[in-house]
């Protein structure tokens, strides 16, 4: 079960980030991200008052209003460098987020054995490569290492967060809209101090008519999004923590190999090589 939720988070994530992306490309991330936001909350406050989730809060909630601050903070620097630089850059880098959950699960009691610690390994090795790490050139492309060293490191803690923040499944619906609430929050506040010093709300050409015409794209990040935290959470809780982390941040494999589907992008041969390691990799971690 841990492989299987841990699995599905890596697939709806690497979609989320692909349709990020590009959605980036045509608005301001801020937007990207508030928009998206705002879908998942009106979604997760519906299944909230469906399922009567309200009746878990508690304490732990507080895991989700960390997780609510940290997430836009680390979406908006992703999407920015999405857009500075090309996913070689973003997608690979990206993936060392891993490194949070995983010395978290370690300092909680994790005990992989001697094929699980081999499987992460080369996972983690596969996953940075399946990304065609391109590390040379402009100004600008450091600066989308900047930018995604960030965006790791905020994604790790997000993931080591809302782990934290339930115990049972009505509890996860309450806990993940307490972080979009929180997302919509503090990303909204950030939009508006972008706006009062000259930035754009809005794209250029187009204004809310190009807003409203991406909405389902924007949907389907805010909502993809949403369900991969879902997923990973299940992951953390049904096994070890460090098998579900490192098998969830194999996103980067579905980030490229969307790319190639939908933009004819044609993988390299060090991308070839990193999704075939990442893939012995989540078969050693599965027999482990």
């Amino acid at each position: 079960m841990t492989a299987l939720f841990a699995l599905a988070t890596a697939l709806l994530w690497g979609l989320a980030d692909f349709g990020g992306g590009l959605l980036t490309r045509r608005m301001p991330a801020l937007t990207v991200v508030v928009a998206s936001q705002t879908v998942a909350v009106l979604v997760l406050g519906a299944v909230v008052i469906a399922t009567g989730a309200w009746t878990e809060a508690g304490p732990q909630l507080w895991y989700a209003v960390a997780a609510g601050v940290v997430g836009p903070v680390a979406m908006l620097s992703f999407y920015k460098a999405l857009a500075l630089g090309p996913m070689g850059v973003v997608s690979p880098l990206g993936s060392l987020g891993v490194v949070v959950p995983v010395s978290v699960g370690l300092l909680i009691g994790d005990r992989p054995g001697l094929l699980q610690f081999a499987g992460i390994g080369v996972a983690i090795i596969g996953i940075v490569l399946a990304g065609g790490p391109e590390l040379r050139g402009a100004p600008v492309q450091r600066q989308a290492v900047l930018l995604t060293l960030v965006a790791a490191f905020g994604f790790g803690s997000v993931m080591a967060l809302i782990a934290e923040a339930s115990s049972t499944l009505t509890g996860l619906f309450l806990a993940l809209f307490v972080q979009r609430v929180t997302n919509v929050a503090v990303g909204g506040g950030a939009l508006y101090v972008s706006v009062k010093r000259g930035g754009r709300a809005l794209p250029e050409g187009g204004g809310m008519k190009v807003v409203w015409a991406a909405l389902p794209a924007l949907a389907f990040v805010g909502l993809a999004d949403v369900a991969a935290n879902g997923t990973y959470s299940i992951a953390a809780q049904t096994g070890p923590v460090t098998v579900a982390a490192v098998l969830a941040n194999l996103y980067p494999v579905v980030t490229a190999l969307a790319a190639r589907g939908v933009l004819k992008e044609r993988l390299r041969a060090v991308q070839a090589a990193g999704a075939g390691l990442a893939l012995v990799g989540t078969v050693l971690l599965a027999t482990g």
